[in-house]
């Protein structure tokens, strides 16, 4: 075989083999055994092995599994992964439904799907082919693990047909079918029997549940092995620019065309009560499907629609999701240690007899305050109810008075910090007990430090939360501004810590003194102004200095913060400490004020105006149109006033907010009249 023919045979085989595989993964229906489906695989092997140069990406081939890698290379998303409000009440879900009947009338519909229980996933493609597969992560940047998603038959890596977008996105969630589950248990307990370890030993190693495996094993290193687990994959969301749909529903059906393994169950509600009866649906019927869901994911199905109701800093407000009631169980509590965090708060925690809930060993449970303490009269001794808050975070829910014990007595909260001894005070209006020794308590301390350096602050390479634990514990760190006195020679000989890792920490800190003003501000822990905050105040005040020096009625004026939060800032501001830290930080390089780049505006022929965006517009995204008002000197708005200089609409505008403009004789701009006046 010359390789010209080699060439024309690969191409015929791998048409064949993704034809049979996507029948057999996705539609479920196979079209040849397993015995002629590995002859053609092995034959297309044979060739490549002979041609590698005809070896591509998107080979049936590479389905098996490559080389081992020794980390994963994080990727920031181009679309934010934004993360759904829940809820497990229908109440709940009604004010949903009556919060977007406000805001786009009632001429809409909602699509229902499954909320698999699995992990979420981004894959990028280009012309057809699979160019990239990220994890959620932190929702703004995750792992790239496209050589482990590669190995999972339901996800195409060559697309049917032409005519899908030459490059876009698609999401969804890449879980662990319960027959594999139990098939990887079984192997294990085999394994584990012929090792020699007893019953209990092997009960301890198995694996809990198939959402934790399928986490664990897209993360695995070494992607033949991941090829081994027959992991699998639903989609059920499309991102791109110019994306040829209207709707979600509609754009979900033609991704099922191009090959993908798209959710039969999803359903069109035209009603809450019609959603309802999907929920209730399902909720009885979840146990007969061959994985794991946690709920049902509600969003409406209109993309203009969607546009128009827009975002929270977190979670989208067209969709949310119903998660089912989660898994309980009794166990005993068996005693109450106390946690401080880094602003001093104390969390009681409850030390319970281990037991198996929802697939996990739960040894304990938070208690979040005293008053939750007291209203469950909860004593030591007691056999609790605990439940997955979320499926994840373990909580008590209530006691079985029955067995309480007639020698039982209420729990006495503490009164002083169990790290340093500090007298605890409880703030007027709040539920939480505060230990006030911020400078001397270690667990403050480290939490600062730790908050200081963790990705969504200053992102400090090497500086994670053990490593800065064991700078504390050596001397090394008492204050964030000791990070930018580290010493080569007072690193390297510590604990895990060579001449090469103390070069990758100093190098990481060098380069965080470039990280931007509303980072470091968010890095600063000042309480309650989380990133989305800091960066609202980063970019309305545009240097540390004009905030220092805000007082009450300014901070108010700034967007999303209130008498809580201005407090706040004043309080931190005051603080000697603080002071002091912010002056050595400055010496130090650390940025205080937005560059210039950021602070500039093209014009200001907006300026004074307040604009409410409403519909799709052609030549702005909708994250982009607020800059471009922002930098011609106008404030954007989310809703209709008196105070609205004009409405500017796109296609499919919200009915609410014209009619709102009309009967408040606001004028309404289309998209070429706003261009023509930027450029005038």
């Amino acid at each position: 075989m010359n390789l010209e023919t080699a060439k024309l045979a690969v191409i015929e085989l791998t048409e064949q083999i993704n034809a049979h595989n996507y029948a057999y993964y996705v539609l479920a229906q196979p079209t040849i055994s397993d015995v002629e489906f590995d002859m053609l695989l092995q034959k297309l092997v044979s060739i490549e092995t002979q041609y590698p140069q005809l070896v591509q990406a998107h080979s049936p081939s590479q389905r098996v599994g490559s080389d081992v890698v020794k980390s994963f290379n994080q990727v920031k998303h181009q679309y934010p992964m934004l993360s759904l409000g829940n809820t497990y009440s229908q109440a709940d879900l009604h004010d949903f439904d009556e919060r977007t009947r406000k805001l786009i009338g009632n001429n809409f519909e909602y699509v229902c799907e499954l909320k698999f229980d699995g992990v979420a996933i981004g894959l990028t493609y280009v012309n057809g082919i699979l160019q990239q597969a990220v994890t959620r992560g932190d929702g703004v940047q995750g792992d790239d693990v496209t050589a482990n998603v590669k190995t999972i038959k339901s996800i195409p890596l060559q697309l049917h047909g032409n005519n899908y977008p030459s490059n876009f996105e698609i999401r969804g969630e890449i879980f662990l079918p319960r027959a594999e589950f139990d098939r990887l248990n079984q192997e294990l307990i085999l394994q584990l029997t012929d090792e020699g370890y007893n019953v209990d030993e092997i009960n301890e190693r198995l694996y809990r549940n198939p959402r934790n495996t399928a986490s664990g094993t897209i993360k695995q290193q070494d992607s033949k092995l991941v090829a081994q687990r027959k992991l699998d994959c639903y989609l059920y969301n499309i991102f791109g620019d110019d994306l040829p749909f209207k709707n979600h529903y509609d754009a979900l059906e033609k991704a099922r065309s191009w090959g993908f393994k798209i959710s039969e169950h999803s359903k069109l509600c035209k009603s809450i009560e019609a959603v309802f009866d999907f929920i209730n649906h399902w909720d009885v019927k979840r146990e007969q499907l061959p994985f794991d869901i946690d709920g049902i994911v509600l969003k409406v199905n209109d993309y203009a629609q969607q546009e128009e109701l827009g975002y929270t800093a977190k979670s989208p407000r067209w969709a949310i999701s119903y998660k089912f009631k989660a898994a309980n169980k009794c166990t005993q509590l068996i005693d109450i240690t106390y946690q401080v965090g880094r602003t001093g708060a104390i969390t009681p925690v409850a030390n319970l007899q281990p037991v198996l809930l929802a697939g996990t060993i739960v040894k304990r449970a938070s208690l979040h305050n005293s008053d939750i303490i007291e209203k469950l009269d909860v004593r030591i001794g007691d056999m609790v109810f605990v439940e997955k808050g979320g499926e994840i975070i373990p909580k008590i829910t209530g006691v079985d008075l029955e067995q309480r014990s007639s020698t039982s007595v209420p729990v006495t909260y503490i009164t002083n910090c169990p790290e340093c001894g500090t007298s605890l005070v409880r703030k007027p209006g709040e539920a939480v007990f505060y230990c006030t020794n911020e400078l001397g308590c270690k667990p403050q301390i480290i939490g600062k430090l730790q908050h200081f350096t963790s990705r969504k602050a200053m992102n400090i390479e090497g500086l994670g939360e053990e490593t800065v634990t064991l700078l504390f514990n050596h001397g090394l760190l008492n204050n964030v501004a000791d990070i930018y006195e580290l010493q080569k020679d007072r690193l390297v000989g510590l604990e895990r810590m060579g001449d090469k890792t103390a070069t990758n920490i100093l190098n990481g800190i060098e380069k965080s003194k470039s990280v931007g003003f509303e980072k470091v501000l968010f890095a600063l822990g000042i309480r309650y102004v989380g990133d989305t905050v800091a960066k609202k105040l980063a970019f309305h005040f545009k240097s540390l200095t004009n905030l220092k020096e805000a007082n009450v009625e300014a901070l108010l004026e700034a967007p999303e913060v209130g008498d809580k939060i201005a407090q706040s800032i004043l309080n931190f501001f005051q603080e000697k400490n603080n002071q002091e830290t912010i002056q050595k930080l400055k010496l130090h390089g650390l940025q205080f004020e937005l560059s210039v780049n950021e602070t500039s505006n093209i014009s200001n022929k907006l300026a004074g105006l307040i604009i409410v965006t409403t519909g799709t517009l052609k030549n702005f995204k909708r994250d982009e149109i607020n800059d471009v008002i922002a930098k011609h000197g106008g404030k954007s708005s989310g809703s209709v006033s008196s105070k609205t200089s004009f409405v500017l609409a796109g296609e499919s505008p919200g009915e609410n907010k014209i009619n709102k403009a009309n009967q408040l004789q606001i004028a309404i701009k289309t998209e070429e009249e706003f261009i023509r006046l930027l450029n005038d």
